[in-house]
């Protein structure tokens, strides 16, 4: 997929790895400055990917799940590399695998805050703190990275089926709000996507009861790609999505279509 984003800035939070690492680089491919952001050291690798590829990038650490920390992130930005055209709010965490997954009753205060202070109130700083620009220039595009989970909750995962559902209507409220003044607003629902941090769910010979399960339930039959997500964030962010706001765009090879194996 090729869009022009020619002198266009795009903040894309958490990219350091995984699909926001692919949503930056396909950005840079066709044209974007990116602001790669991250807490992670690795998004100076990200950066000089973008740079080799003849691209212009910097790397800004902030935590954007605390609000005076975004507010400098967006300050810096827009100081070194120009005002932000586009932002994609990518930075997610949730519980990982194993005992650290808990019914409602047994989840710990720390996990659920920890959740909802990155993966909601994250979205809500970096929105808020981008969006005052775009409104004043009358255009921009914000792309919410979210996940079906947000859609249809799984057990044992609250705090972060909870934040993406909160997200979803809260890119659904962005729109309405920021329309009339040319600035779209839009969300990804990412179904199972392959990443550094996924592969041994999906191919791991140990657990290959639960690889079979977890694949069984997507009726493509396979995991996704992060470029699969870095092409559907590469739409919403170009003029070719010039009408589309409010939207969510579910990216998961069937999974939320319905239950697709035979009773």
């Amino acid at each position: 997929m090729k869009v022009n984003l020619g002198g266009r800035v795009a903040l894309v939070t958490g990219s350091a790895g995984g699909i926001g690492r692919a949503i930056a680089l396909a950005l840079a491919e066709n044209g974007a400055t990116i602001a790669v952001n991250d807490l992670n050291p690795r998004g100076e690798e990200t950066c000089r990917e973008i740079q080799h590829q003849g691209g212009r990038a910097g790397f800004f650490a902030a935590d954007v799940g605390d609000s005076n920390a975004v507010n400098a992130l967006v300050a810096a930005v827009e100081q070194d590399l120009g005002p932000i055209d586009i932002l994609v709010n990518n930075a997610g965490v949730n519980v990982g695998p194993g005992k650290a997954r808990r019914p409602v009753h047994e989840f710990m205060d720390d996990e659920w805050h920890r959740i909802i202070r990155i993966d909601l109130d994250g979205v809500f700083y970096c929105s808020r703190a981008v969006s005052a620009g775009m409104v004043s220039r009358r255009r921009g595009a914000i792309v919410n990275i979210g996940s079906v989970l947000g859609i249809i909750p799984i057990r044992l995962q609250c705090a972060f089926s909870a934040a993406k559902a909160g997200m979803l209507n809260f890119t659904r409220s962005h729109a309405l709000e920021v329309g009339q003044f040319g600035v779209r607003v839009n969300g990804i629902a990412p179904g199972s996507i392959l990443t550094e941090g996924t592969k041994s769910l999906f191919y791991n010979e140990e657990a290959k009861r639960l690889s079979e399960s977890l694949i069984s339930h997507i009726p493509l039959g396979k995991p996704g790609e992060t470029k699969d997500i870095a092409n559907a964030a590469l739409y919403l962010a170009s003029d070719d999505a010039s009408y589309v706001t409010g939207h969510v765009l579910v990216v998961d090879g069937g999974w939320t279509a319905g239950f697709g194996r035979e009773w």
